[in-house]
């Protein structure tokens, strides 16, 4: 049987994403396990060498040869890349204003379409947007803190409409 052929990165486990960050997974045990995205392949590859010690793998399967036991491998990966509610927080807070922000731009385009000599006015346009946001926003925070009082409140403890609760009042002059 001829060797496996390994990927465009050079390491075994080891994929190029079209972002040009690399990707590993490993095969063991009749399923596939992802290990995470690196912006090296070398640091991919020491991932994968990492999870083959743990699984016991041949040293045939291994990237670098030379390592010799699971704790140099281990000490020679990268860490792990741990998740957790403030990242995803954090994350959905981000992509709520690229969102505004693409929006304000769609609607600027049709006020242009719409008004092509009233270039002047778009001061009052995003004034009067800012104004909605803001009212928007302090009718969400009423209900939150309505519901937070609330002993029989149909909120889940994960509803993003608690953020809206625990922004901070500076966040209204956006």
């Amino acid at each position: 049987m001829p060797p496996r052929r390994r990927g465009a990165s050079g390491f075994r486990g080891v994929r190029v994403r079209p972002s040009g960050r690399f990707t590993v997974e490993i095969r063991a045990g009749g399923f596939r396990l992802t290990l995470g995205t690196y912006n090296t392949p070398e640091l991919a590859a020491r991932a994968y060498d990492a999870a083959a010690w743990r699984f016991r793998l041949p040293g045939r399967d291994m990237n670098f040869p030379d390592v010799e036991s699971l704790e140099e491998a281990e000490f020679l990966a990268p860490p792990p890349c741990l998740v957790d509610d403030e990242d995803r927080r954090r994350h959905r807070q981000v992509q709520r204003r690229i969102a505004i922000a693409e929006r304000d731009e769609q609607l600027m385009r049709q006020w242009r379409a719409q008004f092509p000599n009233d270039v002047d006015n778009t001061d009052a346009f995003f004034a009067n947007l800012r104004a909605q946001r803001r009212s928007n926003r302090r009718h969400r925070r009423a209900v939150a803190a309505f519901e937070l009082e609330n002993p029989n409140t149909t909120w889940t403890e994960n509803d993003p409409r608690w953020d809206d609760i625990w922004t901070e009042t500076t966040s209204d002059d956006e």
